[in-house]
């Protein structure tokens, strides 16, 4: 038996029944769940952006009843603190002593919803980034490691700016993936309509679990990579640069600030979990170039002539990726 190919069949049917489970809830928005799929299967944290009534949340809390792991929801708010979302050591008497016991925060867990994070001040939002990045947090000293898997999936409204806290540069690089949510078209609406206002919202079945995306993320850091692809993920990261060897025209003219290092390696991720959800048993130039506006978007800062003309960061990266040219073989 070819174990590679089965290996690669099972990953691409976990991939197919999560996204068919979850069409029985969420109506259109295939992109964006296909790349948040894919950020989950290359085990990257993934922020979600829209205007209210998307979606949003209903997606995520689908998506960890369709895994079978264990999902959080934090609301972030002004006056939220570290200890609400990492936890705390809270004093208990235990015969007759007074001792610390730890209470373990909403942070351990598989899926952390974390809703509006843009609410809270930075202070609690950087208490994400050990979790985020290590997989642990520090608390009283003590490293404490959380469950596997585990994910974040942060949501953000990108036209309410009153009572917000603009996410600082180093928490967003933490997230692999940056998935801006449009309005549904016509049809998709009149059928988001339909189901939700004629008779009961159909349930979720749990097609999966927790093992299985271990297993899958397992693969995507097993898959090769052609050095070709690896050369034109890092030429369309250099391209985001102005005043650095291969910065483009357009980071020249329209970039203050480029991407850095970790967007090279999450390009890389991200195109191997897309080949790994269509069955191929490696990348292309064209998964590199699609997960592209996911991985660069946010990791760029456009400058004052960028502003003035009204050109949002997402329409740069997709000008950049038409200026890189696809590797030759």
């Amino acid at each position: 038996m070819n174990t590679e190919h089965t290996d690669l069949t099972a990953a691409a049917r976990v991939a197919g029944a999560i996204t068919d489970e979850l069409a029985k809830t969420i109506v259109g928005q295939e992109d964006i769940i296909r790349g948040l799929v894919a950020s989950l299967f290359a085990n990257g944290h993934c922020l979600l952006i829209g205007v209210p009534g998307l979606a949003k949340t209903l997606l995520v809390q689908s998506i960890a009843r369709v895994m079978g792991v264990e999902f959080k929801r934090v609301q972030f708010t002004p006056d939220l603190m570290p200890a609400d979302i990492l936890g705390s050591e809270m004093i208990h008497e235990h015969q007759g002593r007074m001792e610390f016991r730890f209470r373990p925060g909403p942070v351990f867990t598989n899926l952390l919803l974390a809703d509006e994070i843009n609410r809270t001040p930075p202070k609690t939002q950087s208490a994400l980034l050990e979790a985020m990045q290590e997989r642990r947090v520090t608390i009283a000293g003590e490293n404490r490691v959380l469950p596997e898997p585990f994910l974040v999936v942060a949501t953000q409204n990108p036209i309410e700016h009153e009572g917000t806290y603009p996410l600082p540069e180093a928490q967003l690089d933490r997230f692999m993936f940056s998935l801006d949510l449009g309005y549904p078209g016509r049809e998709h609406e009149i059928e988001i309509v339909r189901r939700t206002t004629i008779g009961e919202s159909a349930g979720l079945s749990t097609v999966v679990s927790g093992a299985d995306i271990l297993a899958v993320q397992r693969l995507v850091r097993a898959m090769p990579v052609a050095d070709h692809i690896l050369a034109h993920a890092v030429d369309l990261t250099a391209a985001t640069r102005p005043k650095q060897p291969g910065g483009g025209k357009t980071a020249e003219t329209y970039i203050e600030w480029g991407a850095g290092p970790r967007a090279s390696q999450y390009l890389i991720l991200g195109a191997k979990a897309l080949a790994l959800m269509d069955g191929r048993a490696a990348p292309e130039a064209a998964d590199v170039r699609r997960v592209a506006p996911y991985v660069l978007s946010h990791r760029i800062v456009p400058n004052y002539r960028a502003t003035g003309e009204g050109l949002k960061a997402s329409e740069l990266v997709a000008v950049l990726v038409k200026e890189v040219p696809e590797p030759k073989y």
